[in-house]
């Protein structure tokens, strides 16, 4: 369920500024706009699809291991994952093609955009010698120019101008942004709105279960969840003195 948090920054508005400038000084981030962007359209999308039952009858009991092989075999229609799952979903049955990747359905003026960030990084210690620095060099360079990683692994290549493997077939024309960096003096600014408010966004997956059961048992609307989490987030702004702007 912590997957969904991810996707309300570019995905959600086309803006790399969003995540750890805009959202910590605007005034209600999680209002509805009128063209649907932004993360009320991500959390409308998780909300509507289990209060109109088009998830499993027991979203609570869901386990990652079964759920790869039952969307390759057909079981299970979408899951909202990043790329690194894709081929471990692949791997998981006798149909890999059936396996697709797509980007999150919003558009922000008619474009689409993905977030792109690294996995994790390559790194040469600067104590090894000097024989074993040029060969873990050399390594690199080949991991990086001539290997197939990428293309089996599903991801972007680290090698600016490489074509997209095919598991991304489908991102063609999405623009790929990365979150810029807080700016200076706001570096925990971020982390502290959000620890503060208790929102939690990307911190557990508590935040979207809670959407999520009150959407499967109809306790409150999503309007009355982003309205909730509007005023903590006020809160924690007011608390914490933040320069709310925008």
């Amino acid at each position: 369920m912590g997957a969904w948090d991810a996707y309300i920054g570019i995905a959600a508005t086309g803006n790399p500024d969003f995540m750890n400038h805009d959202i910590v000084h605007m005034k209600d981030p999680f209002a509805k706009r009128d063209d649907m962007t932004g993360p009320y359209a991500v959390y409308y999308t998780c909300y509507e699809s289990v209060a109109r039952k088009l998830v499993e009858e027991d979203p609570a009991s869901s386990d990652w291991e079964s759920s790869k092989a039952r969307i390759n075999n057909g079981e299970i229609a979408t899951m909202v994952l990043g790329s690194w799952a894709v081929q471990q979903c692949k791997d998981a049955g006798d149909t890999p093609d059936d396996v697709g990747y797509m980007p999150f359905p919003i558009t922000v003026d008619g474009k689409q955009y993905a977030g792109a960030g690294g996995n994790y990084a390559f790194g040469i210690n600067n104590q090894a010698s000097t024989d074993n620095q040029i060969a873990a060099m050399l390594y690199l360079k080949w991991l990086i120019e001539d290997s197939t990683i990428y293309e089996d692994e599903g991801s972007i290549p680290a090698l600016k101008g490489e074509n997209l493997p095919d598991a991304l077939a489908d991102f063609e024309g999405v623009e790929l942004l990365s979150d810029n960096p807080p700016v200076e003096g706001e570096e925990e600014l971020f982390n502290d709105v959000n620890n503060e408010s208790e929102v939690g966004i990307n911190n557990d997956d508590y935040p979207n279960c809670y959407l999520l059961e009150c959407a499967l048992y109809g306790t409150k609307t999503l309007d009355d969840v982003i309205d909730e989490w509007n005023a903590q987030w006020s809160a924690s702004q007011e608390s914490l003195g933040v320069d709310v702007n925008m």
